[in-house]
C-alpha cells in the first residue's frame, strides 16, 4: 500500500508551530509515530533545554512494542550530538524503530547529515525531503543563523496610502506615535513581536514616538528591545528604560546614570555588521526592525534583510517623512479591515 508521507509530515509541522516563539535558539520541531496507518504517538519540542520532539513522541506511545513495526516522522533531521539533551538518533536506534521520514537536513554543523547517517548505519530505512520546502520555511530563522551567520531580519513599518510614515511634527507633538493603521493591525504587530527574539528601533523613533515596545495587545514572550543611541541623545525618562522588558542600547559608551538597560558597545565603524555578530553570539535568532526610515534604509541598502512587512493605512498625509521603498512586488497580502499588510521576501525564500 502506498503511504502518503506528506499527510504525516503536515502533522509534524502543525505540532512544531505550537511552540512558535519559544524554542530559540533551537528550531521548531514536531514528530509523529505511525503504526499500520494510525498515529500512535506524537510530540513537539516545547522549549530550548527541554526534550526534543522525537523524545516526546516516543514517550507518548502506550505500547512500546509497536515501535518495532512503526515509522517515525520528523520535520528536521534527528540530532546526533550531546547537548542539553542526548542524541535523538541514538534513542530511535535503541527503540528499534525501523523507518524514519525526515523533512529536511539540519544545517547545524554539529548535525548536518550525521543523524541520518547514524540511523542508516544502524539499519534504519530513512527517507529525506518530504515537504522539504514547507519544513525549510517553518525554520527559516534557524536556517538563516546557521547558513548566513546572522539573525533572521524582518523589516516592519506602517505607511499611508501616499507613502509617508509620519507628518512633519513640531516639538510639542512628539512623544507619542502618529497612528496610521487600525487596532486590528496593531494586534497583528504585537502577535508578531511575541514570536521574534528582538525588536530594533533607531534614535529618532525613540525620541519622536517614545514607544514601549512591549506586548500590550498580545500574550507571549517579551522580545529584547534594541535601541540605537550612538550619539547618546536619549533621555533616561523614555519608556524603553522602565525595565518592563529586557533592553539593550547600542552605544559607543555606556550610560552612567543607572537607567535600566544593558549596553552593546560598538564603535562607529561597521555598526550593522558588529551588531549582527553580537546578536548571533547572544543567541538572538530573529529581529524585527521597526524603524524609523533611516534605520530601515541601512538594512535595505546593504540587502541585510529577509522579510519586509509593510502595513498600509487608509489615510493620507500629503506631506511628511517618506517611507522606505522595497523593490519588487509583495509575495502576499493580508487585510485587517481598512489596513493592509504587504509582505516582501528578499531573494529565493520559500513560502
Amino acid at each position: 500500500m502506498q503511504v502518503d508521507h506528506s499527510k504525516y509530515m503536515s502533522r509534524c509541522l502543525e505540532l512544531a508551530r505550537l511552540a512558535e516563539g519559544h524554542t530559540a535558539p533551537n528550531p521548531m520541531v514536531g514528530s509523529v509515530i505511525v503504526h499500520d496507518g494510525k498515529i500512535i504517538g506524537e510530540g513537539f519540542h516545547q522549549k530550548a533545554g527541554m526534550p526534543h520532539a522525537e523524545v516526546n513522541a516516543i514517550r507518548s506511545v502506550r505500547d512500546r512494542n509497536l515501535l518495532h513495526q512503526s515509522t517515525l516522522y520528523v520535520n528536521l533531521e534527528p540530532c546526533s550530538h550531546h547537548g542539553k539533551t542526548p542524541p535523538c538518533s541514538d534513542l530511535i536506534i535503541d527503540e528499534r524503530i525501523p523507518k524514519v521520514v525526515v523533512g529536511t537536513v539540519d544545517p547545524n554543523p554539529m548535525v548536518a547529515g550525521r543523524g541520518i547517517a547514524r540511523l542508516r548505519d544502524a539499519g534504519c530505512e530513512v527517507f529525506v525531503g518530504v515537504l522539504e520546502q514547507e519544513c525549510l520555511w517553518l525554520n527559516r530563522r534557524f536556517f538563516t543563523v546557521h547558513q548566513k551567520g546572522r539573525p533572521y531580519i524582518i523589516l516592519k513599518w506602517a505607511q499611508t496610502i501616499d507613502g509617508f510614515v509620519d507628518t512633519n511634527r513640531d516639538g510639542h507633538e512628539l512623544g507619542v506615535p502618529n497612528w496610521i493603521t487600525n487596532e486590528i493591525a496593531r494586534v497583528a504587530v504585537h502577535r508578531q513581536r511575541s514570536t521574534e527574539n528582538a525588536i530594533l528601533i533607531g534614535t529618532t523613533t525613540a525620541l519622536r514616538d517614545n514607544p514601549s515596545l512591549t506586548l500590550r495587545d498580545w500574550y507571549g514572550n517579551k522580545p529584547l528591545r534594541l535601541i540605537f543611541d550612538m550619539n547618546s541623545r536619549l533621555p533616561s525618562s523614555l519608556r524603553v528604560f522602565t525595565g518592563e522588558a529586557p533592553t539593550a542600547t547600542i552605544v559607543k559608551a555606556a550610560y552612567t546614570d543607572g537607567r535600566k538597560t544593558n549596553h552593546i558597545l560598538i564603535s562607529q565603524d561597521n555598526v550593522l555588521d558588529n551588531l549582527l555578530q553580537w546578536l548571533k553570539q547572544n543567541n538572538v535568532q530573529s529581529v524585527v526592525v521597526e524603524g524609523g526610515p533611516y534605520t530601515l534604509q541601512q538594512f535595505i541598502s546593504s540587502r541585510t534583510w529577509d522579510e519586509a512587512h509593510v502595513y498600509v493605512g487608509s489615510g493620507c498625509f500629503g506631506e511628511g517623512i517618506k517611507a522606505p521603498v522595497i523593490e519588487g512586488k509583495p509575495r502576499f497580502e493580508e487585510f485587517f479591515g481598512s489596513s493592509r499588510l504587504s509582505v516582501f521576501i528578499n531573494g529565493d525564500k520559500i513560502e
